[in-house]
């Protein structure tokens, strides 16, 4: 089995520029308060249900609040055959190095 690999803000949005997608897996509320622009969002809990959303040809960039959600849906879709990263800190990370992000009402913030 492939190692689940970790990447930073960095090298994500390289990632992202190439052509991945950005999976966001939080629970609806916390997506709606703040997320990444173009991201993609199925959380955790109905991941299962909804792989056929998914291309296993396409680089997917997996990210929650910090880290950990993520790290169990990377784990999950590599299982899967799905060519899959884990945003190492999360949306913190993203928030913190300055990336953009968009809100369902308001301004945005990750809770």
């Amino acid at each position: 089995m492939t190692e689940l690999s970790n990447v930073t803000v960095h090298d994500a949005q390289l990632l992202l520029e190439g052509g991945a997608l950005l999976l966001d897996v939080r629970q609806d509320d916390e997506f709606s308060l703040g997320h990444a622009p173009d991201a993609l969002h199925i959380a955790l809990n109905e991941l299962p249900d909804h792989l056929e959303r998914l291309d296993t040809r396409r680089q997917i960039v997996c990210v929650c609040r910090s880290g950990g959600r993520s790290t169990r849906a990377s784990e999950f879709l590599l299982e899967h055959g799905y060519n899959v990263v884990n945003l190492e800190g999360g949306m913190l990370a993203w928030a913190g190095e300055g990336q953009p992000l968009v809100a369902d009402s308001g301004e945005p913030v990750i809770g």
